[in-house]
């Protein structure tokens, strides 16, 4: 897909490592101007920027708490002014905390809420505007294989991005005559942070191997390029499940 996001500007919301990294560096090499944003690693989300610059890609770094309206809104305003408008929106920034049912807490709930699912509503309402305005968008959410299984972290987070693919189609439906698309990707057991002490999980995965966040990163461009589908989810499992 090289050039064919040329002129486009990126967002994406936990972007400085993992799967959001992997979709930056996607965008970048696609032609977009990327912000990447964080809230704590931001020397990983400049050491990105300055990768892609070295490529003659465009990058910034936006620190934000994506949970707070007023963070997303300053958010949205820096990278407008600093890219141009917002032309796709990739809401990845979340959290897994591992909990039982005897030790989950509401404030672990809420927490997880919160920054899983009430954040991909105030990154979409932040840049709807823009790209209502110009009757162009792609907004993807990136859910997980735990919106319909059991999964391993908690009911917590089920419920977070169970949301967020609820989110998903109702946005979906509701913009699908603007030229705005908004689909998800659910990944499952992808080698990331969260899977580096947990090597025995490979056993579940019938394909052998955990799954990379480049392959998460392709299933993303695949959504950003077609105008055709909205309100789907994109499931990457290695065939420990099917739609």
């Amino acid at each position: 897909m090289s050039g064919t996001l040329k002129g486009r500007t990126a967002l994406v919301t936990g972007g400085s490592r993992g799967i959001g990294a992997a979709v930056c560096r996607a965008f970048a090499e696609a032609g977009a101007a990327v912000a990447i944003n964080c809230r704590e690693r931001i020397e990983e989300a400049g050491q990105l920027a300055r990768e892609i610059g070295k490529q003659r890609g465009r990058a910034i770094v936006v620190t934000a708490d994506v949970s707070q309206r007023e963070q997303v809104a300053a958010m949205v305003e820096d990278v407008t002014a600093e890219l141009g408008p917002i032309d796709i929106l990739v809401n990845n920034a979340g959290i897994a905390i591992p909990r039982g049912i005897d030790d989950l807490t509401e404030e672990d709930f809420d927490r997880t809420i919160l920054v899983n699912l009430k954040s991909a509503f105030l990154c979409t309402q932040a840049v709807l505007p823009s790209m209502r305005a110009r009757k162009w968008g792609r907004i993807v959410n990136i859910s997980s294989g735990a919106a319909r299984g059991a999964g391993s972290i908690g009911p917590h987070y089920n419920a977070s991005k169970a949301g967020m693919e609820g989110l998903t189609r109702g946005y979906a439906a509701r913009l699908v005559k603007e030229s705005i698309t908004v689909n998800a990707v659910a990944p499952s057991l992808i080698e990331t942070d969260m899977m580096r002490d947990q090597p025995q999980l490979v056993s579940r995965i019938p394909l052998g191997r955990f799954g990379t966040p480049e392959e998460v990163a392709k299933a993303v461009m695949l959504l950003v390029d077609n105008a055709y589908m909205t309100g789907q989810t994109v499931a990457l499992s290695g065939g420990m499940a099917f739609n």
